[in-house]
């Protein structure tokens, strides 16, 4: 059998932590070596027991460094590649993402919200470090396709509106996949809604997020809602319009294993699972 990869969760008991813990513990070339979370009360308790599952001897950590710290050090001496995945919030993502870079474990994130210039400052650390990593707005197989197919779409229509539909528990707005799908649109077509009528907005912001590109992002949040993205194209006559719908959170484990399988042979962080697929 070959060596497991040894994987830490950030945010482990969270919905997606979760997910990945349950995810990663049923494949059979990882193992769960780490399991951090500040949830008040659960440090020092069982992940899997608090999780609902089997006992998996692998105790609750709020000291985010000191866990990584103790990975990377197990794994010193041998062929094997850490990789923290990473579910937390925008707040702390980029504090993260850099600590696991320093401490030779390859991040798989997943939390959104890291900004241009913080993507480009983490990827020219981690090309300094040789550590790979990846950040992956969505790690819905689907969405990729949809955000190829928008990509494409965006040669043939002047006009476009992007809406993302999210539970009300998403702390950023637009959500990374709706602004990855943006710039993957904006890669072949620079200029989009020329202007057509003087506008005014009654209500500050009822048209959406403003690009420079000239295309316009909406985002709802509501409970009930767990992920959902819609591209309209429209013409003379016509619209075009793009849709996925995430019904449960499981639907990104296959992207979320397929990266974690991946980013250990990577030397720099990669944005977005077309990079991997």
């Amino acid at each position: 059998m070959s060596p497991q990869i040894p994987v830490v969760v950030a945010g482990a008991l969270g919905r997606m932590g979760a997910e990945v813990i349950n995810a990663v513990v049923n494949a059979e070339d990882c193992h769960l070596v780490g399991a951090i979370d500040n949830t008040p009360g659960k440090e020092g308790a069982d992940v899997g027991l608090e999780l609902g599952l089997k006992e998996l001897e692998v105790a609750v950590t709020a000291d985010f460094e000191g866990c990584l710290c103790a990975v990377s050090q197990s794994v010193r001496n041998s062929d094997l590649n850490a990789v923290l995945v990473d579910f937390t919030h925008p707040s702390v993502v980029f504090e993260h993402t850099r600590a696991a870079i320093a401490y030779g474990v390859h991040p798989v994130i997943g939390t959104t919200g890291l900004s241009p210039v913080q993507l480009n400052d983490l990827t020219e650390f981690s090309a300094k470090a040789s550590i790979g990593g990846a950040v992956i707005p969505n790690f819905s197989v689907g969405m990729v396709l949809l955000q190829q197919a928008a990509a494409a779409a965006a040669r043939f229509y002047d006009h476009a509106e992007l809406t993302e539909l999210h539970h009300n528990r998403k702390a950023d707005a637009p959500s990374g996949t709706c602004i990855k799908t943006a710039e993957l649109m904006e890669e072949l077509k620079q200029n989009f809604n020329p202007s057509e009528v003087d506008e005014h907005e009654s209500l500050q912001g009822s048209r959406g997020g403003l690009r420079d590109s000239g295309l316009r992002l909406h985002s709802l949040r509501l409970p009930g809602l767990v992920a959902h993205q819609e591209v309209m194209f429209g013409a003379p006559g016509e619209t075009y319009t793009l849709r996925h719908d995430t019904i449960d959170r499981s639907a990104y484990m296959p992207g979320v294993l397929l990266t974690v399988r991946k980013v250990g042979s990577l030397q720099q962080l990669v944005y977005g699972l077309e990079r991997l697929i």
